[in-house]
């Protein structure tokens, strides 16, 4: 690792740690997040994890740019990974898996040549990483997804996806937090708040977690508060 700093503007630097995506780079990342936290106070705005970098926002009214500079070098100097969480808890997310709320199951069908049952074990069957938040509020980029199961973004986006919707893309996977257009081939819905504005962590999932989606039949997704309104494939 060699880590670099980058002028962001004004009140930002971007921390480069890594210059390709491994999942490996999340322990070293979410240990600088916890760092920044505590050492940023007040003075921090925002911090914007990715697959290899950091992105440090503070308030320049309070810390100006070359401060904030030498924090981070200072911060970067002593860096040490989390340990590896392999095997702490890992986040479950109900999802029912069915045409009417994940009409995209047939087109991953079509691409990869697997049964809808062998794509649903396969995209429920593997723990996934947090890699990064981003695109909307609470929209956490999980991966890696089985090479089975890649499929590409729909050549047009949607202009509205569901709330819950549960999707994946390339190697990736997600769950959309809010309805808001997006490209994703859709599978399934979950009925777990994934953003949530007046908590105090606001996103459900953190860089770093672990996930895994759990199948839920239609009635258990409605006990637990799912939408079941029906999309139509593009």
């Amino acid at each position: 690792m060699n880590p670099r700093l980058e002028n962001a503007g004004f009140d930002a630097w971007l921390v480069r740690l890594f210059d390709d995506i491994d999942e490996a780079n999340m322990n070293w990342i979410a240990a600088l997040v916890q760092d920044c936290e505590g050492a940023f106070g007040d003075h921090l705005v925002d911090l914007v994890p990715s697959y290899t970098t950091l992105l440090v926002q503070f308030d320049p009214l309070t810390l100006d740019h070359g401060e904030a500079r030498q924090l981070l070098q200072t911060l970067l100097a002593r860096l040490a990974p989390l340990e590896d969480n392999s095997q702490n808890e890992v986040k479950a997310l109900p999802v029912w898996y069915h045409p009417s709320v994940g009409p995209d199951l047939a087109r991953v069908e079509q691409h990869t040549g697997l049964s809808a049952g062998r794509v649903i074990e396969l995209h429920s069957g593997h723990t996934y990483r947090v890699f990064a938040l981003g695109f909307a509020p609470g929209f956490a980029f999980m991966g890696t997804l089985p090479e089975q199961l890649e499929t590409p973004r729909l050549e047009s986006p949607r202009p509205h996806v569901p709330a819950g919707s549960v999707a994946l893309a390339g190697r990736q996977t997600a769950a959309y937090p809010r309805a808001t257009p997006g490209g994703w081939n859709l599978l399934g819905r979950t009925p777990a708040t994934l953003f949530d504005p007046a908590s105090q962590s606001l996103s459900l999932l953190r860089v770093g977690d672990r996930v895994r989606f759990e199948p839920v039949s239609r009635a258990e997704f409605e006990r637990l508060g799912g939408d079941t309104t029906p999309m139509e494939a593009p």
